[in-house]
């Protein structure tokens, strides 16, 4: 079993689906968390569900410099350290090449991409200084191959493996290592709610794409970095 004992891991979208899940997977197993999210009141209610006093950094702004700089520098004054970032944000829209789907392109460019981006730059410092840390985003299987209407989407998820990649090869001499998961759908009611004649059985577990992250960031994966980890379950 994995132990998280004495180790402080970022998770940012905590109120998302797969992030909550992530929060409680972690706090079971012993991390030290800062939860953050653009909304406060989730972000309470799901501290005190899982318990443990994580710290609670709500309104900082990810595809912005000074929003994930927030982030790490409150985190690092609660715990004097950042040993993981497990990075859930981001978000899908549907858009056709041939009816503009460039002007989708700077918001998914930016909630995808940048903030993968941005938080990387942020916890990096601390990280390299202790020679030890994990980093993990959420990319897509669109970002290996595209489909029908996911250009835009598919360019967003591909920049957050290059980006991940990136990061892996300048950092892995120093301890750090960095993955990104490709989660098949992921069984939510959002999804449930736009997809109400699909096959539910075969979908992913917002638990089980957590228990894999949760991987990712151990001590265990040290051996494993660069990668996109497909998390499809059986699709």
């Amino acid at each position: 079993m994995l132990d998280f004992t004495g180790q402080t891991i970022i998770v940012t979208g905590a109120t998302g689906n797969v992030g909550a899940a992530l929060a409680e997977t972690l706090a079971r197993l012993g991390a030290s968390l800062a939860l953050a999210d653009m909304r406060e009141a989730p972000l309470r209610e799901l501290a005190d569900r899982i318990g443990g006093a994580p710290l609670v950094i709500a309104g900082a702004d990810v595809r912005d410099k000074d929003g994930a700089q927030r982030i790490a520098r409150e985190c690092q004054a609660r715990f004097s350290r950042i040993d993981g970032l497990a990075n859930t944000v981001g978000t899908f829209k549907h858009g056709n090449i041939h009816e503009d789907a460039a002007g989708d392109w700077a918001m998914l460019m930016e909630l995808n991409a940048l903030s993968a981006l941005r938080l990387s730059e942020a916890v990096l410092p601390a990280m390299r200084a202790q020679s030890y840390g994990r980093i993990v985003h959420v990319a897509a299987g669109a970002g290996a191959r595209a489909f029908a209407g996911a250009g835009v989407y598919s360019a967003s998820k591909a920049a957050v493996m290059r980006i991940t990649e990136a990061i892996s090869e300048e950092n892995k001499a120093l301890g750090i290592t960095a993955n990104c998961i490709m989660p098949g759908t992921i069984d939510t009611p959002q999804n449930r709610a736009a997809m109400p004649n699909a096959d539910h059985s075969t979908w992913v577990q917002p638990a089980d794409v957590a228990a894999v992250v949760a991987f990712l960031l151990s001590r265990s994966a040290q051996a494993l970095t660069g990668a996109a980890v497909p998390v499809t379950g059986r699709q």
